[in-house]
């Protein structure tokens, strides 16, 4: 049994909701009483297998300026904003060293949670629930150290930790609290190749003290935290949620 949350009547907007760390977010929040938007590519959430109900739905490809501008629009408040959305191109067969597709990364990772959170800061600001409102971010293992296979992925990654603490910097005077939780390999569609590779999982493992790989409910728990009244002393930071893998030799 995790640690209860009460979120009840919160706004939440959990971007990329429809799987991985971002459904289970969703779902925590949902569970603890909160009203939970999230986004998802397709044009409704029945164009989905799994089962969304609880949630409001809204499209977004984060790629887009105006879809960005849109879902910020159609929020009649918020007091989290959990920035989850993207993928690792090389995931989908993109080569992240060329231009283009580098360029790419970092605005899907980037520079689209920059536009969200600055879209949505005065509906932030406005909140009143305990804690105050939440800026939260994805960060990833490659924030700290590089990957040769995603430079666009870890450079976006790197530059969240960055903008987390400028953001804490600029809007804490406005009550808004900004923070990331830097996961680790957890499961996930995106990371289910990588699972199914004993030559990538094996050495991550033999690393990591705790002795295994994350799930999506590891990194949703760190995220309430971060927007719980628990944390309401906490902003600029970047918490490792990766079971001592960047603590480890």
């Amino acid at each position: 049994m995790g640690p209860k949350h009460d979120f009840a009547g919160a706004h939440v907007l959990v971007t990329g909701g429809t799987s991985g760390i971002g459904a289970a977010t969703a779902a925590a929040f949902r569970d603890a009483g909160a009203h939970v938007t999230i986004t998802g590519t397709r044009g409704d959430a029945a164009d989905y297998d799994a089962d969304l109900a609880g949630f409001r739905y809204l499209q977004l490809d984060v790629e887009n300026k105006e879809q960005i501008d849109a879902v910020a629009a159609a929020l009649p408040r918020l007091d989290v904003l959990v920035n989850n959305a993207g993928i690792a191109l090389p995931s989908l067969g993109f080569d992240e060293w060329e231009p283009e597709v580098f360029e790419r990364a970092v605005q899907m990772l980037l520079t689209s949670a920059f536009r969200m959170a600055r879209r949505t800061v005065d509906l932030l600001a406005q909140s009143t629930i305990p804690g105050g409102g939440s800026v939260i971010g994805i960060a990833s293992m490659s924030s700290f150290f590089g990957i040769p296979v995603v430079p666009g992925y870890g450079a976006a990654k790197t530059g969240l930790v960055g903008l987390t603490r400028t953001m804490a910097a600029h809007w804490g005077a406005r009550g808004v609290r900004a923070n990331a939780v830097a996961a680790g390999l957890t499961r996930s569609g995106m990371t289910a190749g990588t699972f199914a590779q004993d030559a990538w999982t094996a050495p991550t493992l033999t690393r990591t003290p705790l002795g295994r790989l994350g799930e999506a409910e590891d990194i949703a728990g760190a995220i309430l935290f971060l927007a719980s009244p628990a944390a309401s002393w906490i902003t600029g930071q970047t918490l490792a949620v990766d079971g001592g893998y960047t603590i480890s030799g």
